[in-house]
């Protein structure tokens, strides 16, 4: 398109040119003085102003969403133990079994009463889930607090 336009441009310089009429090679020299003001702008001033914006939108948006899925996740730890079984302790135990990488589930409990103690590692246990107990509450944010950290030390 930019191209089509230079050359139409060109072919009316040409054939005022030939026709031989002053008046015209003026109009058509002003016309591509704008046409080449008007490329500059678009290839060189729009290139430089538009390419930092996406980045920051892709940066503000991405930390909108971890933003959310961190208050989904404070949220989860505070309400019952079905969100808990259902969202958090999945992802607990999915996170301390590639950290030990350990397969065999007596080894993986053994290790995690080692790591988390008696009173937390019954939260990250992926064997503990019940339906029994679903309405009781979670173990709430300290407790998400404190295995987060011990998943850190390792």
């Amino acid at each position: 398109m930019v191209a089509g336009g230079f050359l139409l441009v060109l072919l009316t310089e040409a054939t005022v040119f030939i026709i031989d009429r002053r008046w015209s090679l003026a109009a058509s020299a002003a016309a591509v003085v704008v046409f080449a003001m008007v490329l500059r702008d678009s290839f060189v001033g729009a290139g430089s102003r538009h390419a930092g914006e996406p980045a920051t939108d892709d940066a503000l948006e991405s930390l909108q969403r971890w933003r959310s899925k961190t208050e989904a996740t404070i949220r989860w730890a505070d309400s019952s133990r079905a969100s808990w079984d259902r969202y958090l302790r999945p992802r607990l135990a999915r996170e301390f079994i590639q950290a030990t990488r350990i397969t065999d589930p007596a080894a993986l409990a053994a290790t995690g009463a080692m790591v988390f103690g008696e009173e937390l590692w019954p939260w990250v246990d992926p064997q503990q889930t019940s339906w029994a107990g679903r309405e009781q509450p979670g173990p709430g944010r300290d407790a998400l607090e404190e295995i987060l950290w011990r998943l850190e030390q390792l």
